[in-house]
């Protein structure tokens, strides 16, 4: 069982979180309850769900449920973490006790908060979890060819000329260029923009980029489609 991809409130800024828990109901709550305090929110019923959700796209940290049906997430987390993934965790248990506190933290959990909690404890421990992360490099400028794709303007500059990107055109190659070789899904490019968005109305958007950066859009060579997976940016050095 999934749910549908990311339900975005987005600004540029907002640290993506997957919730991942098999009550409908807190799970419902906490997605709303997160996006009105400014976080971009995805959310999985279960580990399968949650490992097909990760797949897609990256987040910044999981609120994560121990006691689901199918794989834990005590299990889900270790795998994860034996696979050497290391998205922060935040586990969320009705158990308090400290033992299973300590199993949670060795399975490699950030932190952990016991049912029933305040929301407000919540978020403040996900913000805290998040201060305590390596902020990423700033993206720089990335060589297309004869561009230089300028992130502060919005820009592809060749000498004295100068083409204007859209403000998606932009979103696009930023989301691209700050994992060049990555594919990226299309899914996880829909949650990046600040308009409405579907896959269809990205598609479009990464044709009018290509007539922009590519000297033949139709065989481009920076910008590539992966058949059924999404688009890889492959910048020059």
């Amino acid at each position: 069982m999934t749910e549908p991809g990311p339900t975005v409130n987005y600004t540029p800024d907002s640290p993506h979180l997957l919730v991942v828990d098999d009550d409908k109901r807190l799970r419902t709550l906490l997605g709303d309850f997160l996006r009105e305090h400014g976080f971009t929110v995805s959310t999985a019923v279960d580990a399968a769900d949650a490992q097909e959700k990760l797949a897609l796209f990256r987040v910044d940290l999981i609120v994560l449920d121990v006691m689901m049906k199918g794989e834990t997430g005590l299990q889900f987390l270790a795998r994860r973490r034996a696979e050497g993934d290391v998205t922060p965790v935040l586990m969320l248990t009705a158990r308090g006790d400290s033992d299973d506190r300590i199993k949670g933290l060795e399975a490699g959990a950030d932190d952990y908060l016991p049912k029933p909690f305040e929301p407000r404890e919540l978020l403040l421990r996900i913000n805290a979890i998040l201060r305590r992360q390596p902020k990423p490099a700033a993206l720089t400028e990335v060589r297309l060819g004869r561009w230089r794709f300028d992130p502060e303007r919005d820009e592809l500059v060749d000498g004295t000329e100068t083409v204007r990107l859209s403000s998606v055109e932009a979103g696009l190659l930023r989301a691209l260029a700050s994992q060049p070789g990555v594919i990226v899904s299309r899914e996880a490019l829909v949650a990046g923009q600040p308009l409405a968005s579907n896959e269809r109305t990205i598609d479009v958007q990464v044709t009018r980029l290509r007539r922009k950066i590519e000297v033949d859009p139709k065989n481009p060579r920076y910008l590539i489609t992966m058949r059924g997976e999404g688009y890889v940016l492959r910048p020059d050095p």
